[in-house]
């Protein structure tokens, strides 16, 4: 026999759930007075799914404010493509490079939210045919209904980081300073460590790297360097490099085995055109020098050398890597405009409330955004350099406290010390970079 529920569900109405379990003709009786009072509605059809992402079990629907941003995007993209067929542009070669290359910056903006549209039809497609009676229709629906959604959850934190504005400096060369800090004659030879470090860490990515300029230390190393670094998209990487240094280590000349803590501070100025920053000619000293050292009559004979200071700064640059004297004034110029533009962006960032994390500080080992630390209790530089060439350690590593480990402290994670001084920090540069995603999309209110 039938067995008839009634669920209250509010004041007004009442579920009737129906168990026949020998026909579906039985339950007839008990719906007849229901039906001639008008009290009966019809049976709710299974719900379609909607159109979603899905995060950890929970429906999250598509922001329209993210799609509508995406869509005024595609219209600069189409604007600029416009401009490209005006026969104006193309007379002017600057121009047309210009414009080509704001409008390939948006080229994958685009491609992205026309998947997405496609994804959008696809799904009405199949909501459609969901309606219809054929049962295998039906089920076909809903394969078509599941894969659309899970390629839209996959797309969908895609598009939100196409709406982050992107760096304008992203993509330019950089001057790559690297000071001593704390540590006395220790810290001269951590930061021509540094130097090494990243000098190889340039060559992995097919970047030309050169040092423009030094300040060599009487116990060794250097106390400070700055290496021109050019390739591609090299300031979007190495910005995260900013910072205080920290490595805690035996030096060589230690005689009683005491862990000493020494810091070098790294500073990244993206390369400047000579439009974005206007140096007064009688804001400038120049003077020509001798080189000094070792190479010949040319260098210690010849004034190739150039001797800069910007006097309403007090910035002195000493260029000496040239053999001619106009490379070295161009040279010393470049660095100039370097330094004058990365000052104007920290003014900008200190009247910014949300000021980036990652900054350059005074060197101080309270400051750092990463620590060395080497397990040798007499582990040298030289030493550490010959072992690491022969070690195969994965990049990420959780170590036990006794290891060598480089420790990010604004990620709060370890990695293997060997690789990382051997110029292998893409993993930590990769992760800094999603940590960075993160917290903008945060900002804009869209984490979730």
């Amino acid at each position: 026999l039938p067995v008839a529920c009634f669920l209250p569900r509010s004041s007004s109405r009442v579920q009737l759930l129906v168990a026949a379990p020998s026909s579906q003709l039985m339950a007839g009786p008990l719906l007849l007075p229901l039906i001639a009072h008008g009290w009966l509605a019809a049976p709710r059809a299974p719900p379609l799914p909607a159109m979603c992402s899905r995060r950890g079990g929970a429906a999250v629907m598509v922001d329209a404010f993210v799609l509508d941003r995406l869509r005024e995007m595609r219209k600069v993209h189409d604007e600029l493509g416009a401009q490209l067929e005006d026969p104006a542009v193309q007379a002017n070669v600057e121009e047309m490079l210009r414009v080509s290359r704001e409008r390939s910056k948006l080229d994958s903006t685009v491609e992205a939210l026309a998947e997405w549209e496609s994804l959008e039809q696809r799904l009405e497609e199949g909501k459609e045919l969901f309606n219809e009676e054929d049962a295998e229709l039906r089920e076909m629906a809903r394969a078509e209904i599941r894969e659309v959604e899970e390629a839209m959850e996959a797309l969908d934190g895609r598009l939100k980081l196409l709406l982050l504005p992107t760096d304008p400096n992203d993509d330019k060369n950089v001057m790559f300073e690297i000071r001593a800090g704390t540590g006395g004659d220790e810290a001269a030879i951590w930061a021509n460590d540094l130097l090494s470090l990243y000098s190889r860490y340039a060559q992995s990515q097919g970047w030309q790297s050169r040092v423009v300029s030094a300040s060599d230390s009487d116990a060794g190393g250097v106390r400070d360097a700055t290496l021109e670094i050019k390739g591609e998209s090299v300031y979007s990487k190495l910005k995260f490099e900013a910072g205080v240094h920290r490595v805690q280590r035996v030096p060589a000349t230690e005689t009683q085995g005491r862990v000493h803590t020494s810091t070098a501070t790294v500073a990244i100025m993206p390369e400047v055109d000579e439009v974005a920053v206007e140096i007064k000619p009688g804001d400038i000293e120049m003077h020509a020098a001798r080189s000094g050292g070792a190479g010949g009559q040319n260098v210690n004979k010849v004034e190739t050398a150039i001797d800069l200071t910007h006097k309403p700064t007090g910035i002195r640059l000493f260029v000496t890597q040239e053999r001619s004297q106009l490379k070295n004034k161009e040279l010393a110029l470049q660095m100039l405009r370097a330094k004058l533009y990365q000052m104007q962006v920290e003014e900008q960032q200190a009247a910014v409330a949300s000021q980036r994390k990652m900054q350059v500080g005074t060197g101080s080992r309270s400051e750092k955004i990463r620590t060395y630390n080497y397990k040798d209790p007499r582990c040298t530089p030289t030493t550490a350099r010959v072992r690491v060439e022969k070690a195969t350690v994965p990049y990420h590593t959780t170590p036990q406290p006794q290891d060598s480990r480089c420790t990010d402290h604004r990620l709060g994670s370890n990695f293997a010390l060997d690789g990382v001084l051997t110029g292998q920090i893409e993993p930590i540069i990769q992760q800094c970079i999603a940590l960075d995603e993160q917290e903008r999309l945060k900002e804009l209110g869209l984490d979730q």
